[in-house]
């Protein structure tokens, strides 16, 4: 009844398997060293001892967004994937195309808007 997710569990196993060996890789085979500036409080880049009403760029957030959104846009490719490989029903492949070309235009977009430029 489940068999079509299997292979997500199997995914997630691994990933988890992989993320945990290399963490813990890391965590034994680094030399570690603890300081006064490393074991402080940091937070988004800024001095933690300065005014809390100081300005910032709003870029920060432009970025982080547009990170999210096509993030999350790329997520529905992996489920997609699994019907093509299982039924390999290209008529879905077509649907898939406009899903990414509408991805490709919204990104082009951003570019041009200079959204992603630091300058």
């Amino acid at each position: 009844m489940y068999n079509e997710y299997i292979f997500i569990l199997k995914y997630f196993l691994f990933a988890l398997f992989i993320s945990t060996l290399l963490f813990f890789i890391s965590f034994f085979f680094v030399y570690q060293v603890m300081d006064r500036e490393k074991i402080s409080s940091y937070e988004c880049g800024f001095s933690p001892f300065s005014d809390s009403r100081m300005k910032f760029e709003i870029r920060f957030y432009i970025v982080g967004i547009l990170f999210i959104i096509f993030d999350l846009e790329i997520i529905f490719l992996f489920p997609w994937l699994l019907v093509i490989m299982e039924n390999m029903a290209f008529i879905n492949g077509y649907g898939m195309f406009l899903f990414i070309l509408i991805l490709l235009l919204g990104f082009i977009y951003e570019i041009m808007n200079g959204a992603l430029d630091w300058e």
